[in-house]
């Protein structure tokens, strides 16, 4: 998802910033926590988003 938002001050001055959010996937979360160095422990779906967002119970040894 890539969205452009332009903000502008009291002054008159303007800056836009450009930005761009990709969203990965459960084995791509799990390989880059474990590659952290974190254990999960579980994973839950958020208690506001079910099915659209993901929790995980980890800690760092």
């Amino acid at each position: 998802m890539s969205f452009r938002y332009t903000y502008t001050f009291g002054d008159g001055e303007t800056l836009t910033s450009d930005s761009t959010l990709r969203f990965r996937d459960r084995n791509e979360l799990d390989a880059g926590l474990t590659a952290a160095g974190f254990r999960i422990h579980d994973v839950r779906q958020a208690p506001d988003r079910p099915a659209r967002e993901r929790v995980f119970l980890c800690d760092k040894p």
